[in-house]
């Protein structure tokens, strides 16, 4: 690092859990991040701001002026824009350093996973279970750690799937994929402005610990927040060995027929 990284990054560096080396890992990663929305935001925001060397941002909708309420990236005068494209300039203007990438188009798993590849960390910050199963797919066969967050009304949740560890679940694990889970969207639900805030800011905190190695992240635990009382709960989570996503082949086939004989 030079003298004005120093200077810019000094109150990372200060922190012994993270110090030079840590700041110096942050300057060499790379951070993909689904979504350029109300999480999105945050998380882009955070990674840009501490250093992150390289940020691939995607998103394919445009900004439009629902989104401002919430989508602290974006600016009045980006309304008609690609909203990668948008957060993009956003970043630049915050921390010309970081290298960052928008791919504003919508990405299929084939192109997901020649990203996730490339990356260190994938932050998902997308609004609907497609998305983030078709991601937790990449990221459980590139065994590429995994933030993912979600927020809608006053209810938020973040957890994290690394499968570098054994014991760690996947998405797949706490939402099956043929489950009955719906998506909630917030344009017919609502959502708390702040709450995106502290969900990304959540997401990019885990993100920067698994960066540079500091601290315990959420692996294995499902943070939930209720901004409405402002409660905080934490739930354990445990891998399914029959997890059609990340479970063994053996115990896949055993759960399949358990569930055939029902």
């Amino acid at each position: 690092m030079d003298d004005q990284q120093l200077l810019r990054y000094s109150r990372h560096i200060l922190l012994p859990q993270i110090g030079v080396e840590g700041q110096e890992k942050l300057l060499g990663a790379r951070a993909l991040v689904i979504g350029a929305g109300g999480l999105g935001s945050p998380i882009a925001l955070y990674l840009a701001s501490a250093g992150v060397g390289k940020i691939t941002l995607c998103d394919s909708d445009d900004v439009d002026l629902t989104n401002l309420q919430r989508q602290i990236v974006h600016r009045i005068d980006s309304i008609g824009r690609k909203k990668a494209d948008s957060a993009r300039a956003t970043l630049a203007a915050i921390n010309p350093e970081v290298e960052v990438a928008a791919v504003a188009e919508r990405v299929d798993e084939k192109r997901l996973e020649t990203l996730g590849a490339q990356h260190d960390v994938v932050v998902d910050g997308s609004d609907n279970f497609a998305t983030r199963h078709a991601v937790n797919r990449v990221c459980v066969r590139l065994k590429k750690p995994l933030v993912s967050g979600a927020a809608v009304r006053f209810d938020g949740q973040v957890a994290v799937f690394d499968l570098r560890a054994a014991d760690s679940p996947c998405y797949a694990c706490l939402f099956p994929e043929h489950g009955e889970s719906e998506d909630v969207r917030c344009a017919v639900m609502g959502v708390f402005a702040p709450l995106t805030g502290i969900v990304g800011s959540i997401q990019a905190a885990e993100a920067l610990k698994l960066l540079t190695g500091a601290g315990e992240t959420l692996v294995g635990r499902l943070l939930l927040l209720d901004a409405l009382t402002m409660q905080v709960r934490v739930i354990k989570l445990a891998k399914d060995p029959g997890c059609a996503v990340c479970g063994t082949r053996s115990a896949r086939d055993a759960h399949a027929s358990a569930t055939t004989a029902r």
